[in-house]
Parts: structure tokens; C-alpha cells; sequence
């Protein structure tokens, strides 16, 4: 069956999404299109493909110990000189995330793995492009704010064009209003593969 690259991530919900990944677009970043706007909780993780049921069922139980919460997101940050990343940071709801992406990354689960870097949740909005559209990209975002609740997150398959797209998406057992499927925020410009394809 071959393997297939996973991602798992929190959506930054409209309008915001669109905004960051329209910005992070008019920076330069060819890969602004394909990469919908969102904090990491697993990075891009080649796995088998016969072992999609074990990890769905894997984020489901994640999921199903998950509880809303409150992101705030404010001003930018860099990874520079270490990593030449620019992004948006989380001021609240960070050790929500980490609490997550831990989970997700568990070394008894069908994704674990080790991390290059500590974890640290942010919203990249430049990534590997000119230092001077980096800062650019630095300046221009250093008032940014944005706030919302966390009910969920999905599951991201990147295609051979290099286009992630929306796989499955894990709302938390309690979603905040008592129904367990209330929606999770879409990320910009994700789209749900056709059911054949998945």
C-alpha cells in the first residue's frame, strides 16, 4: 500500500486563517497555498498506509480525553537564527496544546515519535524565504491578535502536489455546548478528500 504523510494540527479559524495564509502568501512563501493556517500538534509523520485505522482510532481516544479551551493568539515571534521560521505566537492555551500533541505523540501509539525541537505551539506565517521578506513578515504581524475556543482537532494527509488536506476531523468529547459533534473550526482552504480516495 505504500505510505502516506500525516499531519495533525489545531485549525485557526476564519476570518483569521484566510488573513494569515493570504499574508503569509504576499511574503513570498511558495508554500503558503498548501499548508492551511494552524498549530502543530504532530509534524509531518510518514506512516504505512495499512496503519490509517490504528492511528484514526489512536486520535479518537485523544480526542475523547480532550477539553475545550482558549486560544489567544498576539504579536510575532522567530525561530532565527535556529530555524528560519517567523510566526505568530499562542499567549494562552499553550500548555493545552503541549498536553495534546503529547498524547497524539505517545511512544505507545501509532505515531510516536521525537521531536527535532522542544515543543513549542505557534502559527508560522514565513518559513524558509528571504530575510528581508522574514522581517517584513516579523514587523507587519507584531499587532496581530486573534482569540477563539478550541473544540477539536484534525487529522492532514499531504498530497504528491504537496497540498495538505483535511483527512478526518476530532471534535473533543465535550464540545463545549454539550453536543460531542459540534464542528471544528476548517482550516483556510482545507477541502475533505473525496470518500474513494481516502
Amino acid at each position: 500500500m505504500g505510505t502516506v504523510t500525516l499531519g495533525v494540527s489545531i485549525a485557526v479559524p476564519e476570518p483569521y486563517g484566510s488573513f494569515l495564509q493570504k499574508r503569509r502568501e504576499g511574503f513570498g512563501d511558495p508554500h503558503a497555498h498548501g499548508i492551511p493556517t494552524h498549530v502543530t500538534l504532530l509534524p509531518p509523520t510518514e506512516v504505512d498506509a495499512s496503519s490509517l485505522p490504528a492511528v484514526e482510532e489512536h486520535l479518537a481516544g485523544v480526542a475523547a480525553l480532550g477539553r475545550p479551551f482558549r486560544m489567544r493568539l498576539s504579536g510575532t515571534g522567530t525561530f532565527r537564527p535556529l530555524s528560519p521560521v517567523v510566526y505568530v505566537n499562542v499567549v494562552e492555551g499553550a500548555s493545552s496544546c503541549a498536553w495534546l500533541q503529547k498524547r497524539v505523540r505517545d511512544a505507545s501509539g501509532p505515531v510516536a515519535r521525537e521531536l527535532q525541537f522542544p515543543y513549542h505551539p505557534h502559527v508560522t506565517v514565513a518559513h524558509g524565504i528571504a530575510e528581508e521578506a522574514m522581517d517584513r513578515a516579523f514587523e507587519e504581524l507584531a499587532d496581530f491578535e486573534a482569540a477563539w475556543t478550541i473544540t477539536g482537532f484534525a487529522l492532514y494527509e499531504q498530497g504528491a502536489d504537496g497540498v495538505w488536506r483535511l483527512e478526518r476531523e476530532y471534535p473533543f468529547a465535550d464540545g463545549g455546548d454539550g453536543d460531542p459533534a459540534s464542528a471544528v473550526p476548517r482550516q483556510s482552504g482545507a477541502t475533505r478528500p473525496p470518500a474513494a480516495s481516502r
